[in-house]
């Protein structure tokens, strides 16, 4: 186990040193850097000598290898330098917009569980063919639809039509309902569809059928039985799902107005603040590689098979079918 989770950890580290890598060298190596783009937004000319000095201050004149070097060791004590928008530390900016953010992913990912859950289990349990492939279907419609499309048209009904919430901003659960649903909607309809297919195959297996002919009901064996070891792929696509959030969070801060990470991402982009994107880059990074770290622990514990596959593979069998078996 703790040879697991020593590679699980390098492997965390290791996506998380390709990030940074990967944002500095796209966001340092496009035309213009830091002080381009705090001289090009000013509204006061800067001399020459002004300029060289901000470009000192910022270490922007220093090779480009020194520059990835000081700035590495720099994020590795948490420290991303300060924005050229407003001169407030990176760190503290993202914490500043974590909480709400952080409110508005907690919900919509409820909703997506709930709603994804309840959908896939409605489906697999009926027994009307029509009825379950209706509702099979419901999924990909989801998710074909775009989400920015899906928020306007909330705000158009639920706002605008009924008043029943704020079309924009907001405080509370009111100001978080229509944008956790708009998040929450392609989430869900993801979640529904692997936990369905799942629950599809763990229906024709063995201890199924031999709950079945021991007079079990349909509904206690899907629930009792199957739903346990089908949730365990819906269990394994939540870093992606999170990773779908953050994502996701950028088009609904924006068309909800909302404070939040997705807002600052857009306004670090458009004012070209390369310290906040590469902080905010690295942010996500983290919180994907977090979550899929808790959820490489869990499984195991979750369903043992793993753990005794992983311990039984011999030493002969090549590293691949080792993989395959994690």
């Amino acid at each position: 186990m703790a040879r697991y989770l020593l590679r699980r950890l390098g492997l965390a580290i290791g996506v998380l040193w390709a990030a940074f890598t990967v944002s500095f060298v796209v966001l340092y190596l496009v035309p213009g850097d830091v002080v381009d783009a705090m001289t090009s937004a000013s509204d006061v000319p800067l001399s020459a000598a002004q300029i060289a000095d901000l470009r000192a201050e910022y270490g922007v004149d220093e090779p480009l290898i020194v520059q990835y070097g000081e700035r590495l060791w720099a994020a590795l004590q948490g420290d991303f330098g300060n924005s050229i928008q407003n001169g407030r530390s990176v760190t503290d900016s993202i914490m500043g917009a974590l909480p709400s953010t952080a409110a508005l992913a907690g919900f919509a990912l409820g909703l997506a569980v709930i709603g994804g859950g309840l959908l896939a289990l409605v489906a697999s349990g009926t027994e009307s063919r029509w009825a379950r492939q209706l509702l099979l279907a419901l999924p990909p419609l989801a998710v074909s639809l775009p989400t920015f499309w899906v928020g306007l048209v909330l705000v158009q009904i639920f706002s605008f039509q009924f008043g029943w919430f704020p079309a924009v901003g907001g405080e509370g659960i009111a100001g978080l309902v229509l944008p956790a649903i708009t998040l929450a909607l392609p989430i869900g309809a993801v979640f529904a569809q692997v936990l369905s297919q799942s629950l599809g195959a763990a229906l024709h297996d063995a201890y199924v059928t031999t709950a079945r002919a021991k007079g079990v009901g349909r509904a206690a064996v899907l629930l009792r039985h199957a739903l346990r070891n089908a949730a365990l792929p819906a269990l394994t696509i939540a870093g992606v799902l999170v990773g779908n959030l953050l994502a996701g969070a950028v088009v609904v801060e924006t068309v909800f107005a909302r404070a939040g990470i997705g807002r600052l991402t857009v306004q670090g982009v458009t004012a070209q603040d390369i310290p906040l994107v590469q902080g905010i880059v690295v942010f996500g990074a983290l919180v994907f590689v977090t979550v899929n770290l808790i959820v490489d622990v869990i499984y195991p514990l979750l369903d043992p098979r793993v753990a005794i596959a992983r311990n039984k593979v011999p030493k002969e069998r090549p590293a691949a079918t080792k993989e395959v078996l994690v």
